[in-house]
């Protein structure tokens, strides 16, 4: 039986990086082929070629077995191919149907003049297929992270399809979205649509998938059938070696009091009291919208409160501006790192230094040496792949974007660290590096906050859990007494596990 996609000896080379290397891929219709690989492996480069983003330098791609001249996303439109991209292409400014049906607008008879109402219909459908309901008068901007995700899905879905390619889809999803859309999954492939699943959290790819391919460094490691392959062995040709532990933890005594948030209320944040140590990591959990990312924001001087004190090292601070935060030891490192962790225009070394130019400043003027000196030696320790500090961070896989990010707040020496949704769209190797350095910061006494919506992670990484829900804490857990059932009781308001650990 013919494939209903073929790619053959894609090869793609950046200054300094071969991206894809003979790289051959192939999706049968009905079929869910999952694919799999570390940060800068050369996954999304190969659907941006598939969806005529960028050019291939050479190789070929069949479509029913045909040549496929793909050199635009209207190629790949007319082709039948969608790509929902790990980071999200749509227009801010724009209402959530008018990015649904960009490009594809009803118009009113045979005039030019576009027909809202049935725009607004068809947009309303899409949403609909997620079993989510989403106002599609509201702008883009207005919208969460994860109702985003939904627009993504949706646009896509509006489209006559045959091909999709979905690069990361799930990462800011909760339980129930991801339900939902593994339910539209099982439903287009019923209906003969061939999916490209690409994702770092594994067991989604035994959950949904009937075929993975491994790229390493660019090339093809392996493809098999899901039933042949187990999480240890994935994650082997992943990363070219075994990992003992997924969550290194070290285990370090509590030192003295660093943070302390007494009756802490401000927009969705509600009376929180919390106290973090030197040397502890303080894990937060709770489901999406629970308050935990505008708790960070309060602490960091990005929102403002309305009442309660914020004491550092026993001394009252209150910022009121991100500036004024990180020039008294604290540092975040945001959920959305394109859109607020990083200048996306900006080269490695300058968004390194963005938080220290005033230790910079040789008179008037930035003292260049010194910084290229500071982002080299982060981009060694770190072990950021770049070809030097002046590539653009956009250019960059995400997981040597948080690295670059994670590098800023290494040199502002912050006394506290606040990491919200660390390793979101970061394959396995790179978590483990990013676990690593948040020991060793722990273990150099910088206290160190991390929100995620990963249970397994709090629980290996953490020494406790404060739990949210609904903007208050509705109970803090040690490491040694948490377990997910009595985190997800805590998550949706359950009283009778409510406990505190001081």
């Amino acid at each position: 039986m013919p494939s209903l996609l073929e790619l053959r000896n894609i090869r793609k080379q950046y200054p300094g990086v071969l991206a894809l290397d003979d790289v051959g891929f192939e999706l049968q219709a009905g079929e869910v082929h999952c694919l799999v690989g570390e940060n800068g492996a050369g996954k999304s480069t190969l659907m941006k070629i598939l969806s005529g983003a960028i050019s291939k330098d050479s190789g070929e791609i069949l479509v029913d077995d045909k040549h496929a001249d793909i050199r635009s996303p209207a190629d790949a439109q007319r082709l039948g191919i969608g790509i929902i991209y790990q980071d999200f292409k749509l227009v801010p400014d724009l209402s959530v149907a008018e990015n649904i049906l960009l490009g594809n607008e009803p118009t009113r008879g045979k005039t030019p003049f576009i027909d809202y109402d049935r725009m607004h219909s068809a947009a309303r459908e899409a949403v609909a297929l997620l079993g989510e309901s989403i106002d599609t008068h509201a702008l883009i901007a207005s919208l969460s992270i994860a109702q985003r995700q939904i627009v993504e899905i949706a646009k896509a879905l509006s489209r006559k399809i045959r091909i999709l390619a979905m690069d990361e889809p799930s990462a800011p999803l909760t339980e129930n979205e991801l339900k939902n859309l593994f339910a539209i999954i099982r439903r287009l492939k019923s209906e003969g649509v061939g999916i490209i699943y690409i994702s770092h959290r594994l067991e989604e790819i035994f959950e949904i998938g009937d075929r993975v391919t491994v790229l390493r460094d660019g090339k093809i490691v392996t493809t098999c059938p899901i039933r042949d392959a187990d999480r240890r062995s994935l994650i082997r040709w992943m990363v070219g070696r075994e990992l003992e532990n997924e969550f290194p933890k070290i285990h370090l005594e509590r030192g003295s009091e660093i943070l302390r948030l007494e009756k802490i209320s401000g927009g969705a944040v509600k009376d929180i009291t919390l106290t973090l140590y030197k040397g502890e990591i303080l894990g937060l959990a709770g489901l999406v919208g629970a308050g935990r990312t505008e708790l960070a924001l309060v602490i960091f001087g990005a929102n403002a409160k309305d009442s309660g004190r914020i004491f550092l090292e026993d001394k009252e601070i209150n910022p009121r501006s991100p500036r004024e935060a990180i020039d008294a030891g604290i540092g975040l490192l945001t959920e959305d790192r394109n859109k607020f962790g990083l200048v996306m225009q900006m080269n490695v070394r300058e968004n390194i230094s963005l938080a220290n130019l005033l230790e910079l400043l040789k008179g008037p003027f930035i003292n260049k040496r010194e910084e290229v000196r500071a982002a080299q030696k982060y981009v060694g320790s770190l072990r950021i792949k770049t070809p030097s500090v002046e590539q653009e961070v956009e250019n960059l896989s995400g997981g040597n974007r948080q690295k670059v990010v994670l590098a800023r707040w290494l040199y502002t020496k912050s006394k506290v660290l606040i990491f919200d949704e660390p390793t979101v769209g970061i394959d396995v190797g790179v978590k483990l590096e990013i676990y690593n350095l948040i020991n060793q910061l722990a273990q150099d006494g910088v206290g160190a906050i991390v929100i995620s919506s990963d249970l397994p992670e709090l629980l290996g990484l953490c020494d406790r859990i404060a739990v949210m829900y609904e903007g208050r804490i509705t109970g803090i857990v040690s490491r040694h007494d948490a377990t997910q059932e009595k985190i997800m009781t805590l998550a949706t308001g359950g009283k009778e596990e409510a406990l505190f650990v001081p």
